[in-house]
């Protein structure tokens, strides 16, 4: 017997944020990140309605790309003190995730980092306030998630908050809110939304609801990251995007990721590289790497006219450079003795990952090594 996860209210479609007006309560505080949703209108947007509802509000902005421990200490001081009953998560997956951690410390205010990192280490919230999700880019589908992904800036390493506690009471997927996304950002996230499908898919938890989620996230990718890319003000194919993140979203929160995550949250952590596109550059070698122990990626290489793994992978490198991500760490402009110098840490960091129990090929750190070393230059991994 399973449950299926997620949200509990989820509205969908061009101009579905007008479906917060269902919300009530007295005090709201808005999360964001940087000016993009001032400058686009969605935080006005948002702030209308909640003026219409008479919810008091305020914003608690500037949330970094790769949120802190610290940020969410001092948003939580701030909800602390102004005492929402409904907590907005606005914006990219940072600010998103940054809000389910700032109400975890909001309800539990003795709660320590540390506890928060350990699976289900977070208590029952919902005694103070509720949570709305509403993204303005496509890629994580934290909107429906369980998780969180928060940064210690101490030793930069990236961590999962684990927890269906942070599961959002009301998410909003309207991609009205995305069309001011740069190419660089549509591309990234476009493909962090394509790489939770897949490892959803191949993870070695067996759920044909996450299965289906997971197919239709891929398909929708394939047929719509190119034309959103090269015709950001395409509505349809925004809204398209939109979804694919969010059934994304549902598929790994019920089957989880894999060391592709494992890996993407060191490069991350340690070296700045964008989640989506440190899991465009490592997605192609863990799928050689753990096609040695599922036949899974046989199913996938059909949604793209394929026939196995390999062909899967190289479909995947191709939409990858038609959409102008880069293809290895050395683009990024890492210096590669710095890079070697820190392949041991990531390595035993990304061991211990809450992600890597997901994966179907036994995973050892010698062979994350080997990952990290291939990533490098972009090398086929054959091991």
């Amino acid at each position: 017997m399973a449950k299926l996860f997620g949200t509990q209210e989820l509205y969908h479609g061009l101009g579905s944020l007008a479906e917060l007006k269902n919300i009530s309560g007295k005090k709201a505080v808005i999360v964001t990140g940087g000016n993009s949703v001032k400058a686009n209108g969605s935080l006005g947007r948002v702030e209308a309605i909640l003026d219409e509802l008479n919810i008091e509000h305020i914003n608690f902005g500037g949330v970094e790309a790769d949120p802190s421990i610290n940020t969410v200490r001092k948003g939580a001081k701030v909800f602390e003190a102004f005492q929402p009953d409904w907590i907005i998560g606005l914006g990219g997956c940072s600010a998103i995730d940054a809000a389910k951690a700032m109400w975890a410390i909001y309800e539990h205010p003795t709660l320590t980092f540390e506890e928060m990192t350990k699976i289900g280490g977070i208590p029952p919230l919902r005694a103070k306030a509720r949570f709305a999700a509403i993204p303005s880019t496509s890629g994580t589908g934290t909107e429906v998630t369980a998780l969180a992904v928060i940064t210690d800036t101490d030793t930069h390493v990236k961590y999962p908050l684990v927890s269906y506690e942070l599961l959002p009471d009301i998410s909003i997927i309207d991609g009205e809110l995305c069309m001011s996304m740069p190419k660089n950002v549509t591309a990234n996230t476009g493909l962090d939304a394509l790489t939770h499908s897949v490892e959803a898919y191949v993870s070695n938890i067996d759920d044909n609801y996450a299965d289906a989620f997971a197919k239709g996230g891929i398909e929708l990718v394939f047929n719509n990251l190119k034309e959103v890319v090269a015709n950001p003000t395409n509505a349809a194919a925004r809204q398209n995007m939109h979804d694919a993140s969010c059934l994304g979203g549902y598929a790994f929160t019920n089957a989880w990721l894999g060391i592709v995550h494992s890996i993407a949250h060191q490069m991350g952590g340690v070296f700045g590289i964008p989640h989506g596109c440190a899991n465009a550059i490592v997605l192609p070698s863990v799928i050689r790497y753990n096609a040695k122990s599922t036949e899974r990626y046989n199913d996938l290489a059909k949604i793209v006219g394929a026939t196995d793994a390999e062909g899967f992978a190289s479909a995947i490198e191709a939409l990858r450079t038609e959409v102008g991500v880069i293809s290895c760490v050395k683009e990024f402009g890492i210096a590669e003795d710095v890079w070697m110098a820190n392949v041991k840490e990531m390595a035993a960091h990304a061991m211990a990952d809450a992600c890597t129990g997901f994966n179907p090929r036994i995973t050892t750190v010698e062979d994350l090594e080997k990952i990290f070393i291939a990533c490098y230059n972009g090398d086929k991994v054959n091991f």
